[in-house]
């Protein structure tokens, strides 16, 4: 915990823990800007083309597994998709525009990319692109109404 400098001091040093909101502001900081945007879905296209990454790098024995145009389609592929999840999670304002591409892409990959790596590099892109575009946004919170008090009547 860092010290404030208008925080009072006791004999061991160590500031008093108070309850005030700006206090569990840096503690909720991860999980509110998390929330803020199509995480999820973005780590999942982000995940699926790091797997198609892999499966298009693979040496069994002295037989290579490349598909495409002398491979090329297995490297650029994969990069597009990790770009568009990593765009989706900094950039939502866009997330419409970036899950389309990125189905899109898992989709072609299928054809360009070693069955979509292995079909579970499409999947995981897949699902991931679809929750991209699907994300609502951020929520508000509801404003609180006051209730009327009753009147009785005598």
């Amino acid at each position: 915990m860092l010290l404030r400098d208008d925080a009072p001091v006791t004999e061991e040093g160590m500031a008093p823990v108070s309850d005030g909101a700006a206090d569990q502001a840096p503690e909720r900081g991860f999980r509110h800007w998390r929330r803020q945007r199509p995480f999820v879905g973005g780590l999942l296209v982000a995940l699926g083309g790091i797997e198609m990454f892999f499966s298009g790098q693979l040496d069994i024995g002295h037989l290579h597994v490349q598909l495409g145009i002398e491979g090329l389609q297995a490297t650029i592929i994969p990069i597009v998709l990790l770009l568009l999840g990593i765009l989706s999670i900094t950039m939502p304002a866009h997330h419409v525009f970036y899950g389309i591409l990125a189905l899109v892409v898992a989709i072609y990959s299928l054809i360009g990319v070693n069955l979509g790596g292995f079909i579970v590099g499409m999947l995981l892109s897949g699902v991931g692109a679809v929750l991209v575009v699907a994300w609502m946004g951020a929520r508000r919170p509801a404003p609180e109404v006051e209730a009327e008090p009753e009147e009785t009547v005598s």
